[in-house]
């Protein structure tokens, strides 16, 4: 699993999770608070086997369920920290173990133990050794290296032995990985009450809105991509965003509810406008928010946020080192100025007013629609337009 697996588009509310492994290395890592948060959502979240029976052992008290020996291990302090159970993977996507994790390693000494094949003693030693081949090259040709250089070459030939009658021997972490699984199919078991949990941080808000996607007209977009694309080019939208405030002052939340502009004279007495004072996140999985902030969408913007998508894909993919972070500051400035039709004194104000808080923010918002607008510009400039 992966950063963005446990929102609500893959994981329906009160579904069942089994969290296995997960990558670190070619993308961004699951983080506790998704866990945290599908729960939240009546998510059963059970763990085992390698990232998941970790996650599990840190969570255990908020309600994740963990399965199985490395589990206890974890619980117990015999293992500590996701290098135990890290393997390498092939960089081509496929996902299958190219390496031993220290897990495994760890059972199949304690395996030749019991078969007298290799002293406890004389384990410990080489599952030293062993901890010090870089978890990525820690291949099976590694393995049997390390053995013979440490004089267990006898060892090395019966677990070579053992491996070609059972190609899963010692597999630890598969044996926890099926044990978790089949007690996700005996159905829900009784959770822990962990009372309100404080997991929507302003960080997590923003994960959560990065991944929030809808199927419209046949395609499927990117939710914050149809807002930023509003925000940059829609003509009106600042009277959108004002609604929006009218909206979120009027809901209930921790002060009482009331008109915006009530609200507004108490806080400042008038002299500033709604869009200069507050400034609130935007949840884009709630669909009342998604439903004010899109209310002028065309079926052309959402054909053009599309065209974007695949622009900035096509940059990413095809300019080395292309990121949008390295999207020029300036060239961004100066075409939302364009855009909006206004000189660089008013470009904070403006940019406040469509819900962007200052221009520098709607530069770094808008940098992902910039290969699709230069896209646009060329193909302009080539027609003559």
């Amino acid at each position: 699993m992966r950063h963005g697996d446990l929102f609500p588009e893959s994981v329906p509310d009160g579904d069942t999770v089994v969290i296995i492994d997960g990558v670190y290395h070619q993308a961004p890592a699951l983080r506790h608070k998704e866990i945290l948060a599908a729960m939240g959502r009546g998510v059963q979240v059970i763990g085992a086997a390698s990232i998941g029976a970790l996650r599990a052992a840190e969570l255990s008290l908020h309600g994740m369920l963990g399965v199985g020996n490395i589990y206890t291990a974890y619980v117990r302090g015999d293992i500590e920290g996701d290098d135990e159970v890290a393997v390498g993977q092939s960089p081509d996507g496929e996902e299958d173990g190219l390496t031993w994790p220290l897990v495994n390693l760890w059972n199949v000494l304690r395996l030749a133990d019991e078969a007298g094949v290799l002293g406890i003693e004389r384990g410990v030693e080489l599952l030293e050794a062993l901890r010090e081949v870089y978890y990525p090259q820690r291949t099976a040709a590694a393995v049997r290296a390390v053995c013979r250089r440490h004089g267990e070459g006898e060892f090395a030939r019966w677990l070579d032995e053992q491996r070609a009658h059972d190609r899963h021997f010692g597999d630890l972490k598969r044996t926890d990985a099926l044990a978790a699984v089949r007690t996700a199919l005996r159905g829900p078991v009784p959770r822990i009450n962990a009372g309100t949990l404080m997991w929507r941080t302003p960080h997590f808000l923003r994960w959560s809105n990065a991944f929030a996607r809808s199927r419209v007209d046949g395609l499927d977009l990117s939710t914050e991509d149809r807002l930023i694309y509003q925000q940059v080019f829609a003509p009106q939208f600042g009277t959108t965003w004002t609604a929006y405030l009218e909206h979120r002052s009027l809901l209930r939340g921790r002060g009482p509810r009331l008109p915006l502009g009530t609200r507004l004279g108490y806080v400042t007495g008038g002299g500033l406008a709604a869009h200069q004072v507050f400034h609130p996140a935007v949840d884009l999985r709630d669909e009342e928010t998604v439903a004010l902030l899109l209310a002028e969408e065309t079926p052309e913007d959402r054909q053009a946020v599309a065209r974007y998508a695949e622009a900035l894909d096509r940059a990413r993919r095809g300019v080395p080192g292309f990121s949008t972070a390295a999207v020029c500051d300036d060239l961004t400035g100066r075409t939302l100025r364009q855009v909006w039709r206004c000189p660089a004194e008013k470009f904070d104000a403006e940019a406040s007013a469509r819900g962007l808080v200052r221009g520098a923010r709607a530069v770094e918002a808008a940098k992902r629609l910039m290969p699709g607008f230069m896209d646009e510009q060329r193909e302009a400039a080539r027609d003559g337009r």
